[in-house]
């Protein structure tokens, strides 16, 4: 098929997707396109990178960065802020449910006082703000359940067919050259394959349970037309990440399924999560000295034990550590003599630990480490408590969390604006629904829950 006609086809089926959504007369904010704009950017290419359709062409310099990606990010954070002003978001109440991410913030803030670049750290953090706002736009939203929907419908109508595009029909800005080895990959609409994988991972997640929900509905045409969307989606999903050979995709993508599928059976008590999930842990810990279930995983995703050389760089990167209780301040390791010390040793010149709790040690210390894990146990608590009442998306959450935990042994995403960074944020922050949104939002759509008193994705 001539490339044009690919282009045309596939700007034609995204249409339709959109033609689609406007006819279901989908209930949600006009203020949503503002983190759809986000995720969308985050999850490909920055503004600059796409005007250039290059991988490096105008991105700007490690240290500074675009200013155009500066200025696009600042004006989809101050837009946000303005949504959320006139919703009339109090920050008392964001601060009074979610005094782990607070902390974390308000320490991440600090941090910048010691880092050896304050201003580049300083600008970082600013960026980092964008999660918390761009989530507060979906659960602020008067139908936060279907905001939630919406999102990630519209993000996959968009990132999906134009990664399959691009990797088929227009090779010079869908595939790329491995960093380890000069092999060559397919990215799609991302910088990387890692990237690619992990856009997939999500939307996979997403659509296995989008599914689930359809298969609850009554029999009608939308219940059909929901079942094919889900699944034509799933496949295109699998198609990608075949395509980006992304072993660790693979695995969280069907661990965060495998998850959302376990929580549904009947035998699992729902108020036991956290039981099941302290002695999953224990028997791993008692087993993986016997049966040696870390190397068979590996080698079983076709993998060796230093995870392509990451092993290394971790070894050097924590050698480099400047100060292991504090770090080297927010986002500030990868700068200066460290960053050419670490390019010396590596000729593909790595920019991350490629292990987020690493990431954030190098960074934060071990004072961040500890909040991090706060985090994380604090999420985990919200989510089993949301098990209990808002069954359908509290397993979402579920499936997301512990994919992105694991996810982030390889990759680092608990860092800047990364993609997997927003959701770990979708499922963490904890705040009211809107009154109007518990009073006059019925139940009706796939998977909806009975209104509580609790936000669309938060259990408390």
């Amino acid at each position: 098929m001539p490339p044009v006609l690919a282009l045309f086809l596939t700007v034609g089926f995204i249409v339709f997707l959109f033609r689609r959504e406007s006819r279901e007369k989908v209930q949600v904010s006009r203020a949503l396109w503002i983190p759809v704009i986000w995720l969308f950017l985050t999850g490909s290419r920055f503004a600059s990178q796409w005007m250039s359709l290059s991988a490096y062409a105008g991105a700007g310099s490690v240290a500074d960065g675009s200013p155009l990606d500066a200025l696009v990010f600042l004006t989809l954070i101050v837009a946000g802020v303005n949504v959320l002003k006139q919703r009339h978001v109090t920050y008392s109440e964001f601060l009074r449910n979610n005094r782990w991410l607070t902390i974390f913030f308000i320490y991440s803030l600090i941090s910048i006082v010691w880092s050896d670049f304050p201003f580049i750290a300083a600008k970082r953090w600013i960026k980092v703000v964008g999660h918390p706002v761009m989530v507060l736009i979906i659960l602020t939203d008067a139908h936060p359940q279907q905001a939630v929907r919406t999102l990630f419908k519209r993000l996959a109508y968009l990132l999906i067919p134009l990664s399959i595009l691009f990797i088929k029909y227009f090779p010079q800005y869908g595939r790329g050259f491995d960093a380890w080895s000069g092999d060559p990959v397919n990215c799609g609409v991302a910088l990387t394959k890692n990237e690619l994988g992990c856009i997939c991972w999500i939307f996979g997640v997403f659509f296995f349970w989008n599914l689930l929900q359809a298969l609850k509905m009554k029999p009608s045409k939308a219940r059909r037309a929901e079942l094919l969307l889900s699944a034509g989606f799933l496949l295109m999903d699998f198609w990608l990440l075949q395509m980006a050979s992304s072993a660790t995709s693979m695995l969280v993508m069907m661990l965060g399924m495998a998850i959302i599928l376990a929580l549904g059976f009947r035998f699992v008590n729902k108020r036991l999560v956290g039981a099941y999930v302290v002695l999953g842990i224990v028997a791993l810990v008692v087993a993986e000295p016997i049966f040696g279930i870390y190397a068979t995983v590996v080698h079983s995703m076709g993998r060796n034990l230093t995870l392509t050389d990451r092993t290394d760089v971790w070894q050097l990167a924590l050698q480099l550590q400047p100060n292991p209780l504090l770090g080297s301040g927010f986002e500030s390791f990868w700068l200066g003599t460290r960053l050419e010390k670490l390019w010396a040793k590596f000729w593909w010149q790595p920019l991350q630990a490629h292990n987020g709790y690493i990431e954030t040690y190098l960074n934060l210390g071990w004072a961040g480490i500890a909040l991090l894990i706060g985090q994380i146990v604090d999420t985990f608590r919200k989510i089993c408590a949301g098990l209990t009442k808002q069954f359908e998306f509290a397993r979402l959450r579920m499936g997301f969390l512990f994919a992105i935990l694991v996810y982030n042994y390889t990759e680092a995403a608990f860092v800047a604006v990364a993609f997997a960074w927003t959701i770990f944020f979708l499922i963490a922050v904890d705040y009211p629904a809107p009154r109007r949104a518990r009073s006059k939002e019925a139940p009706g759509s796939a998977g909806d829950d009975k209104r509580e008193a609790a936000p669309v994705l938060a259990g408390t």
